[in-house]
């Protein structure tokens, strides 16, 4: 093979990890799922926010804006001076471009938020395309909660851009009915030296497809991503996350972790970590757990990592997927504690130890009364006395 179509061979395989981002749908083609990134997905199930057909139908939006914070609706041209970063597949293209404009929520320079910023989106039916973007000023600090609900066919662009030496806590909730859709893209731009913690909470909906990206402005960003995800009888719950450490002493870590129940119940976790050249002095890990509780799931783990420099303070990646820990269940049972009860226990202590990291009571609680309503509607309730 000559040089040139080695040279080739490298881009085309550096294409499939890494789509080039663009605001054009047309830079983004139907995808028939032999592509790297899409072969996953159910792209018949997806197929309504991978048509480009138009839609009146939108989310009930509702918000809670803490002083210093604030919102404005921005036109589609001027939505896009203010992202972290251009569309990276077909469904976010999509959403940006007949989003009829994006929501801007802004929290002002220095400030300090005393309570979060509450956003809820509730779905009402039919195809939505929605693009919503995050600004946080320079050395402010404050937490940014999302939550979805209700039904619909959802496509979105999210775009949080931090500032420098910045503070920032940023959950979205998918707490979907059943029949739901949600595909998207949420791209973070991190500041110099500022601080990043994510958390994501994936429940309901019949198909969720999440992208995450993250790139840095500057040296001594330090974002951190937790991720949570509960998938039931025929659901489809894929998060892929990409991590670009573009700039030199950034740190890096993500962690998600997820439980699987039923026939046809599929998870789809896929983390990818890039160490540029210039990007000396950084360090990353990326983790991701699955916990199988039946028969007839399916869970696809995929870490990747590409290293471009070796002066680097470390990096690394796990994945794990296994059943039941039979000595867990035998040492509570043992304890008069029905199998059931002792399933829910084992399922809650594996999400309540990442959940509890995330730092923000609040949320905490959140995440964790959000999941123990999905045990409970599977599980049981817990036992009196428990």
């Amino acid at each position: 093979m000559s040089a040139l179509n080695v040279a080739e061979a490298v881009e085309t395989v550096a294409s499939h990890l890494h789509p080039v981002a663009s605001w054009d749908v047309a830079d983004h083609p139907m995808p028939t799922g032999l592509e790297e990134v899409w072969r996953f997905t159910p792209l018949r199930r997806l197929r309504p926010l991978l048509t480009e057909a138009p839609s009146d139908a939108t989310l009930a939006w509702s918000e809670h804006l803490p002083a210093g914070a604030t919102s404005r609706t921005v036109t589609v041209r001027e939505a896009r001076l203010l992202t972290a970063e251009a569309p990276i597949d077909r469904v976010s293209a999509l959403a940006a471009a007949h989003s009829g404009g994006a929501r801007v929520i802004e929290i002002a320079p220095n400030a300090e938020l005393a309570e979060p910023v509450t956003i809820t989106l509730t779905g009402q039916g039919g195809v939505v395309w929605g693009h919503t973007i995050v600004r946080v000023g320079a050395h402010a600090s404050g937490t940014v909660i999302v939550r979805h609900e209700g039904s619909a066919h959802y496509a979105a662009k999210v775009d949080v851009v931090v500032g420098e030496g910045a503070h920032l806590t940023y959950v979205a909730l998918q707490d979907w009915e059943a029949d739901a859709v949600h595909g998207g893209q949420t791209s973070f731009r991190l500041g110099r030296d500022s601080q990043v913690r994510t958390a994501a909470l994936s429940l309901g909906g019949d198909i969720i497809r999440l992208a995450d990206t993250a790139s840095y402005d500057g040296p001594g960003g330090d974002l951190q991503q937790f991720g949570v995800y509960l998938v039931n009888a025929g659901q489809h719950i894929e998060h892929r996350l990409f991590v670009d450490h573009n700039a030199p002493r950034t740190k890096s870590l993500v962690d998600y972790r997820g439980a699987l129940q039923g026939e046809g119940a599929h998870s789809v976790w896929v983390g990818d970590v890039l160490i540029r050249h210039v990007a000396e002095g950084i360090s990353t890990y990326e983790s991701n757990k699955n916990l199988v509780l039946t028969d007839g799931c399916r869970a696809d783990s995929v870490p990747n990592l590409e290293i471009e420099t070796g002066e680097i303070e470390g990096a690394g990646h796990s994945s794990s997927t296994g059943r039941f820990d039979d000595e867990q269940l035998f040492y509570l049972m043992s304890r008069g504690i029905s199998e059931a009860e002792a399933r829910r226990l084992v399922v809650h202590g594996f999400f309540a130890d990442i959940i509890r990291r995330i730092g923000v009571p609040e949320v905490e609680e959140r995440m964790l009364a959000a999941v123990e309503k999905e045990l409970a509607s599977t599980l049981g309730t817990p036992e009196v006395g428990q």
